[in-house]
């Protein structure tokens, strides 16, 4: 199996679909120790996607992620708007010259989309933050067969337990620090908006 335009187009769209469904879960969970505007912000940034996905013309796949990445990164709304434009726009690293993805150019997406993450942040798994879905998702996804399927099943599984996982940590980045102990057993807004980012990729392509 190869993605091409089509394929990535349904896929973002997924994601849209999921993240909008999902909003005021994420503005719940970002309100009580947070600003409360999570869900809000992601639900912006899925209407940016569909109006994206529905223009997409002539654009290349690292073109259109390139850019896509870049008008998220505008979004108003606290951090999402750039964590998530970082992220996305991250995954166009390997796409110059390529109009298909393997199993392997899809591993170095989510390579790149990492690295464009480390780039802006030190969090790493147990931070409670987004990259405690983001990491483990890479990780998983690398160490799948070179199949598209497998790793984006790999990806999503990982993210997902994550997310979970991030109920257990104690926030150690933005305003949800200052509640230490008490953000124990509500899980990181960030981290599961990035879970639902990468269960709509893998469900996008079904």
């Amino acid at each position: 199996m190869l993605i091409d335009k089509g394929c990535i187009g349904k896929m973002l769209l997924k994601v849209a679909e999921l993240w909008k469904a999902e909003s005021a879960y994420l503005s719940d969970i970002d309100s009580r120790f947070g600003d409360g505007d999570h869900g809000v912000t992601i639900n912006k940034i899925a209407m940016l996607i569909e109006r994206k996905v529905s223009e997409w013309g002539d654009e290349s796949l690292g073109e259109f992620i390139e850019d896509l990445g870049d008008e998220i990164m505008s979004v108003n709304g606290g951090s999402a708007g750039p964590l998530y434009g970082t992220m996305i726009g991250g995954l166009a690293e390997p796409l110059r010259g390529i109009d298909q993805i393997d199993g392997q150019v899809l591993k170095k997406m989510f390579l790149g989309s990492l690295s464009a993450m480390e780039d802006i942040t030190k969090a790493k798994v147990g931070d409670k933050t987004m990259m405690d879905a983001l990491i483990p998702a890479v990780e998983a996804a690398n160490k799948a067969e070179d199949d598209i399927t497998e790793v984006l099943t790999s990806a999503s599984k990982a993210a997902v337990e994550g997310a979970k996982a991030s109920e257990a940590f104690i926030s150690k980045y933005g305003r949800a620090r200052s509640y230490k102990e008490q953000t124990i057993g509500t899980p990181d807004a960030g981290a599961v908006s990035a879970s639902i980012f990468f269960v709509g990729l893998a469900e996008g392509i079904k």
